[in-house]
């Protein structure tokens, strides 16, 4: 099926609409070039994530029979994309579109893949820096190709590192808030280290007398989001202001995720965490005023050294 590019925007709008209510309402705030390419690129990131998890539009995610066939598929119609021939998917062909016009390099597409193969491979992290370059590999890369969606040229590493961080910190609060979700597919994304640290054997976290200790996890999860969506906020000053706009909201939105979780303590857990729509105006309304001044000050501080630290070689490909 090879259709034209209205045709592909309009099904990755469809796509954002039905799959995630808050990327949705930040886009909006996009000029409508870029609005567009990031329903493209939101539409290829959701099709890959249905496909590697046999769900529809994020939902009902379960462990599947054959993943490795199902990560091929999404290898194959990548490639294929690409190198801009039809996949008979609008979700690949509207991706390679979007990489195209903003010369988004195979590098990054694959750093994404590689998040599904550590899915398709049982793959658990054992430390604190697992559990990011993890995060980095199924969101972080995400930020890296948005920012070059926004117009943030390649060589801009500083700036990069900043939209590396905003992806992380979303998906630090989408496992602190999917603990259970993940569960009930046979995923967990803890660190065993933090695991043994509160004496949860590993597989048994969910169970109620270890809620308790599970809390804490949580609230450290948060905490570790909060630190990246806070050096993912300097980064706006490099953005037009309503890009920057657009990603200070997104910050808030999905921060307060995080916080929500880290303030139900052991009830996180028993109704999914949602931000409502007054919840959501409001940090537009915030972020519109910090996008207006995100170049007022003529010092910023440094990124704190102790995050981690996407792979160079992601963009540049010369170590």
């Amino acid at each position: 099926m090879n259709l034209d590019r209205a045709a592909l925007v309009a099904h990755a709008r469809n796509s954002i609409a039905r799959g995630s209510k808050s990327f949705r309402f930040a886009s909006r705030l996009f000029d409508p070039a870029t609005r567009e390419r990031a329903w493209l690129l939101y539409a290829w990131c959701r099709a890959c994530d249905d496909l590697a998890d046999g769900q529809e539009m994020g939902h009902g995610a379960h462990a599947v029979s054959d993943p490795q066939a199902r990560l091929d598929t999404i290898r194959e119609r990548t490639v294929a994309a690409l190198a801009g021939r039809p996949t008979g998917d609008p979700a690949f062909d509207g991706f390679g579109l979007v990489a195209r016009e903003c010369a988004i390099p195979p590098a990054l597409a694959d750093d994404l893949i590689e998040g599904f193969a550590r899915d398709a491979a049982g793959w658990r992290p054992r430390h604190e820096a697992d559990l990011h370059s993890y995060c980095y590999h199924v969101a972080g890369v995400v930020g890296v190709m948005m920012a070059l969606v926004m117009g943030v040229a390649p060589d801009e590493e500083t700036t990069l590192d900043r939209a590396c961080d905003l992806g992380i910190a979303f998906q630090l609060a989408n496992i602190a808030r999917d603990i259970r979700e993940d569960d009930a597919a046979e995923r967990c994304y803890l660190p065993i280290d933090w695991l043994v640290e509160m004496d949860i054997p590993p597989g048994e976290h969910m169970k109620p007398h270890y809620r308790h200790r599970l809390a804490v996890l949580a609230k450290r999860l948060a905490s570790r989001a909060d630190q990246y969506e806070a050096s993912a906020r300097i980064g706006a000053r490099a953005l037009s202001y309503r890009s920057a706009w657009a990603v200070l909201s997104a910050a808030g939105i999905y921060g307060d995720i995080a916080r929500e979780v880290a303030r139900r303590g052991e009830h996180a857990w028993d109704h999914r965490v949602v931000i409502g729509r007054g919840d959501k105006l409001g940090h537009v309304v915030r972020a519109a005023i910090m996008a207006r001044l995100r170049r007022s000050r003529e010092e910023v501080l440094p990124r704190d050294a102790r995050l981690w630290t996407r792979p160079r070689t992601a963009i540049s490909g010369n170590g």
